[in-house]
């Protein structure tokens, strides 16, 4: 009883039959199963798959194993803001698409996608689509006529452990793996019973008051969004100004690096992200910020949760100029190792990682006259987003890049 109320609660905040429903392990979990039965389901139609370039790892992981086991992906590219086109997933259908996925808003920066507008084109050709609903099913439903959704209960305030796993009535799905009588077939295993219904009951709770807490959450974003860069010189503001998540704003910060100034800001009391490439456990940059061709270094991702008071948000306001001074401060790079050859400024920072690179170039920079050249010698992964990110902020031209003996060369001109 416990179970079909907690289910029934859920189907009403997704908007969906409450048998379209069931209870998974985690909202990871949910993906996996929900993408690996879609493509079974239509088999017969066809092995390709299409995804946007800034989906969740799990469903770009899902994909790699696709196209590992003989499918084909498509990888639809994002704007600068994050935000897919609706045209380039109707262009990327064919006749042989079996599934097609898209986040309803992206976990890094905010951005909401056009989801109904996709929907409406796989629709009209067949195919069904399936939404990632993590990060925006406590704000409310995800509009459009989508086939599978997705979602997980932390995201919303539930317990870790509860993801949801939708499928629509009509649409063609083999669950994988040993069937159980349980959740048809699509989640095995007993239920964490008491997680579930908390996840139920938190969803219900937080939905009561997502209009209100939306409209000052909202005014508290754009807050951080239109001072930090009047304190803080040098930022990229990320993500799209307007259709965005009411609790997510993200900017990167020339010169830092980012593990360096998430460690600062947490003496001060701030928990916040980064999808730098300059942290411990990887030397790539985020895929979604590689993907939207934007700043990487020093970048911060600050999620409001509900309840989050503004007295906070200015305390924030506050203690991020000085942070950001000190790391900067830190991190001052020596004088560059760089020499003149053909005419052209080379700048040797191999073996030198994030943010570096861009600090040598940015020193060096107003020693060329205006046309002329620096070539910045990099073996690190971050200078092929970062560079050019350097240049569109600081008006500069990026020429290309160019296989070097070692590492790349990042080729900038000068143009002012």
């Amino acid at each position: 009883m416990l179970l079909d109320a907690a289910r029934e609660a859920a189907a009403e905040a997704v908007g969906c039959r409450a048998d379209e429903l069931v209870f998974t392990s985690s909202g990871t979990r949910a993906v996996h199963s929900g993408l690996a039965g879609a493509l079974a389901g239509r088999r017969r139609v066809g092995r390709h798959l299409i995804v946007s370039a800034v989906e969740h790892s799990s469903v770009l992981h899902s994909a790699e194993v696709f196209e590992a086991e003989g499918g084909t992906v498509t990888r639809v590219p994002v704007a600068r803001s994050g935000a897919v086109s609706v045209r380039a997933y109707e262009e990327a259908l064919r006749a042989d698409t079996a599934v097609a996925c898209l986040q309803s808003a992206n976990h890094e920066v905010g951005t909401e996608q056009p989801v109904a507008q996709v929907a409406e084109v796989c629709r009209a050709a067949g195919v069904p689509l399936l939404v990632d609903a993590a990060q925006s099913l406590g704000w409310g439903p995800v509009a459009g006529d989508w086939s599978v959704l997705t979602a997980s209960a932390h995201k919303w305030g539930g317990p870790s452990g509860v993801g949801l796993l939708v499928v629509r009535k009509g649409v063609r799905f083999s669950a994988q793996g040993p069937a159980d009588e349980r959740e048809s077939g699509r989640a095995p295993g007993f239920e964490n019973l008491p997680a579930v219904v908390a996840a139920a009951a938190s969803l219900r709770a937080v939905r009561a008051e997502a209009a209100q807490e939306a409209v000052r959450l909202r005014e508290l974003t754009e807050r951080i969004r239109s001072r930090v860069p009047e304190l803080v010189p040098d930022v990229e503001i990320v993500g799209d100004p307007e259709r965005r998540l009411p609790g997510i704003v993200t900017f990167s910060c020339l010169y830092v690096d980012g593990e360096t100034l998430l460690h600062e800001l947490d003496r001060e009391g701030f928990s916040v992200s980064s999808g730098s490439s300059c942290t411990s456990s990887t030397l790539t940059p985020s895929h979604v910020l590689r993907a939207m061709g934007v700043l990487s270094e020093g970048n911060v991702r600050v999620s409001l949760p509900m309840g989050t008071a503004e007295e906070e948000v200015e305390r924030f306001l506050a203690v991020l100029p000085g942070a950001v001074r000190g790391v900067r401060e830190k991190l001052g790079a020596p004088a560059p190792s760089a020499v003149v050859q053909d005419d052209e400024l080379v700048v040797d920072a191999l073996g030198k990682r994030c943010p570096i690179p861009v600090i040598e170039l940015a020193k060096v920079i107003g020693d060329v006259p205006v046309g002329g050249t620096v070539r910045v010698l990099s073996d690190d992964e971050a200078a092929r987003l970062d560079i050019p990110a350097w240049c569109e902020m600081r008006g500069q031209e990026y020429v290309g890049e160019e296989p070097a003996d070692r590492g790349t060369a990042y080729l900038v001109r000068r143009t002012g």
